[in-house]
């Protein structure tokens, strides 16, 4: 029943993205087909594939325990506020927090948790901001 909706949902959400994919428009041509191909042609992919998962047969599931969900429902919230606190706090500082918390989540200790998301936090930025030259936000607290 679960494949069923996850396919359901994915699926709507798939036709929905192809309509307002099939709207992307550009003033100059900087391609010869333009933008549009390539987010139709993922969209069209990624809903033949929840067109399988409504058409195949399902698998018996069992859904998690308590504990499970409320985990799963804590990396959500912290997802979220990763997203929310992203520009003020900066990269480097958003995403150090968010493996601590993530790592606890998985059973880590507070110090392994806090050694990985600061490695984690500094080295993604360096590699994102000086190797591929993206450019991240520092954060407002800094500037």
């Amino acid at each position: 029943m679960s494949d069923k909706l996850f396919g359901g949902v994915w699926l709507l959400l798939c036709l929905g993205g192809l309509v307002i994919g099939w709207g992307i428009t550009t003033e100059y041509s900087y391609e010869p087909v333009g933008p549009r191909p390539f987010p139709l042609v993922i969209l069209a992919l990624m809903a033949l594939c929840a067109v399988g998962l409504l058409l195949r047969k399902p698998d018996s599931v069992r859904w998690p325990d308590r504990r499970v969900l409320r985990r799963l429902l804590a990396m959500m919230v912290m997802l979220m506020a990763y997203g929310w606190v992203f520009e003020s706090l900066g990269f480097p500082l958003a995403t150090a927090l968010l493996t601590c918390g993530i790592a606890m989540l998985f059973g880590a200790s507070w110090w392994a948790g806090a050694l990985s998301g600061i490695i984690s936090g500094l080295l993604l930025f360096y590699s994102f901001d000086r190797l591929l030259d993206v450019t991240l936000p520092i954060g407002s607290w800094l500037s």
